[in-house]
């Protein structure tokens, strides 16, 4: 269901959010905000702040942050309808029946009732495995594997059946017609009958970041075949986009994020605290994974089974992770395969000491690289050090490829000079470098481009935060700093509502964020603009001058991007004379 922006605005104004939030959480007001423990993530020094004055809610501690129907999302599992409503009843206001296009409704009720039949179906699978005689091996094979009732209670684990069509005839049984039934992808359905894809298995719900269950693994008992089998993509689950276990890994405390291959490494590393485990559906890590990873966190360790298909799947991780700016480091699991075992023996405080010594992913190339070389044999140990001379050329920056070039010299016993003089002749051989080498400088300078982006991205950030934070900043730059000049396409649209807001006297965070409510990414992004951690205004000199150091950069940039588009000599001209004027500009905070 769709509703018009006024109708959301209304609905929020009239729900406090203090008033809200402290039905759920224990605040103490500080200044002119509240404060509690953040019920997002565990915490023991509050860092929730809700500010009355904003009406928005952010946490300095995992960077949850929203308005008073965000929280109700977040908090409740609720969809944004669900929270709407809610908060529309609490509140008396009558929410409009109808006020979205025929194929809009039709769409957003298919996903509906299709996250409702999933949900139906884990609660089923759940009560086959306690209650029916037939989940008993299931649940036995859980025990087994030494899961306890609480975590099987925590991931929802089921199982399904050896009758084939179980969970079909229960579902028709609740109403559910074929055809919708068939877009679930726990079924197939054709003319000569249906069966259930998932029969005498155990089952592994997936959920999304919301908790909401999405899509199912199953494990087969016995040895039949495929081992683990997972639904289909649906209109709801796309394997390439989710990881299991991020529902709650992404409030965990640590600073990093550990990247396992399967369920049960996911499921027995939280059991014993590690609940900051994922890992990939049934897929080797892709860049949308990657992409994923990146909104909640800047270091991996990757925790892949220590056989040679979780070796080669860690070597195409890496690259990945790489590209997008995540710092990777690798688990050493041996001598177990893969974590489940490794926990089973080695137990909780040994993989933690694991952890902390995990090998730098370079490292770890090199490592597996040098296993394909014979260190006796003069000729095969030349061209190991040949070979490592090109994978340090993979760092195009001289500072960092040299501080490898230290590290590879310790570990593997080769004198510095020499492997420095090796280095810079291949380096100066082109013809050397062969294919991918070539496009790992491609990857370095596109990765240097996009650094120089975040750059510019990150002075409109802040700029627009300072406005937010300190409206009197407005008339420092008048003439000079326009909603135009953010050219990031978020910030200009916050930019402009922002700009809008200061000049009718009605700046309302809270209502700017509505329009950002459908889009998680953009969501989470607009919430963190108005709640960055400043935590000082500007009232030194060093202060003032980065206010004014980063409205000209905001503004070159602008002026930059001008001058590549300009379509006459009048504006060149124009353009030239704003650029030659921010050379000589000073603003007075005083």
């Amino acid at each position: 269901m769709y509703y018009p922006e006024e109708i959301i605005e209304e609905v929020r104004s009239r729900n406090d959010i203090v008033d809200i939030i402290s039905g759920y959480v224990k605040l103490q007001k500080k200044g002119s905000s509240y404060f509690g423990l953040c019920p997002f993530h565990n915490e023991k020094s509050p860092s929730f702040s809700v500010s009355p004055g904003k009406q928005m809610y952010y946490c300095f501690g995992c960077g949850a942050g929203g308005n008073v129907i965000t929280f109700l999302m977040e908090y409740e599992n609720y969809t944004f309808s669900e929270a709407l409503k809610v908060l529309a009843d609490r509140s008396g206001v009558e929410l409009p029946k109808e006020d979205a296009s025929k194929e809009a409704r039709a769409r957003e009720e298919v996903r509906a009732t299709l996250l409702k039949i999933n949900k139906q179906a884990a609660n089923y699978f759940y009560w086959q495995l306690h209650n029916n005689p037939q989940g008993q091996a299931g649940y036995q094979y859980f025990k087994n594997r030494k899961l306890t009732d609480e975590t099987m209670k925590r991931f929802g684990l089921g199982f399904a059946n050896k009758t084939s069509d179980d969970l079909y005839q229960y579902m028709k049984a609740q109403g559910y017609d074929d055809l919708i039934l068939k877009e679930t992808g726990l079924f197939t359905i054709e003319e000569r009958g249906a069966h259930d894809k998932f029969w005498n298995r155990v089952m592994f719900p997936i959920m999304d970041v919301n908790n909401r269950v999405i899509g199912f693994g199953g494990r087969v008992m016995g040895d039949g075949t495929p081992k683990y089998l997972n639904s289909p993509e649906t209109k709801i689950f796309d394997k390439s986009r989710n990881l299991y276990g991020l529902n709650y890994a992404r409030t965990s405390r640590e600073k990093y994020l550990l990247v396992c291959e399967g369920y049960m490494d996911v499921i027995a590393l939280h059991q014993e605290g590690f609940t900051n485990a994922v890992a990939s559906l049934g897929t080797a890590l892709t860049s949308q994974h990657a992409n994923l990873l990146k909104r909640y966190t800047d270091k991996v360790v990757l925790t892949y089974d220590s056989d040679g298909a979780g070796i080669r799947a860690a070597l195409r991780a890496i690259p990945i992770l790489k590209a997008v700016g995540i710092s990777t480091k690798v688990l050493n699991m041996e001598p177990y395969k893969d974590p489940d075992e490794f926990m089973k023996n080695l137990g909780a405080e040994e993989f933690r000491r694991r952890i902390e010594t995990a090998r730098n992913s370079f490292l770890f190339e090199i490592d597996v690289l040098k296993k394909n070389y014979s260190m006796q044999d003069p000729e095969q140990k030349t061209e190991f050090h040949n070979k490592v001379a090109m994978k340090l050329l993979e760092f195009t920056e001289a500072l960092e490829r040299d501080n490898y070039m230290q590290a590879v010299s310790r570990e593997y016993f080769i004198n510095y000079e020499d492997l420095k003089r090796l280095v810079n002749r291949l380096g100066n051989q082109p013809g050397l470098i062969r294919a991918e080498q070539e496009e790992t400088v491609k990857e370095e300078r596109r990765r240097q481009k996009r650094e120089k982006e975040d750059g510019i991205r990150k002075s409109q950030r802040l700029l627009l935060t300072w406005l937010i934070e300190e409206e009197s900043l407005f008339d420092k730059i008048e003439g000079v700093i326009t909603a135009d000049d953010f050219l990031e396409p978020l910030y200009h649209q916050v930019a402009k509502m922002v700009f809008e807001g200061h000049r009718d006297g009605t700046l309302n965070p809270a209502a700017i964020l509505n329009h950002f409510i459908n889009d998680e990414d953009q969501y989470r992004e607009a919430a963190a603009l108005f709640h960055a951690a400043l935590g000082e205004s500007l009232d030194n000199e060093e202060q003032k001058k980065a206010f004014s150091e980063t409205v000209k950069k905001v503004k070159q940039n602008s002026l930059d991007h001008a001058s590549r588009n300009v379509k006459d000599i009048g504006e060149l001209q124009d353009v030239i004379r704003q650029q030659a004027a921010l050379k000589n500009l000073h603003i007075s905070l005083d």
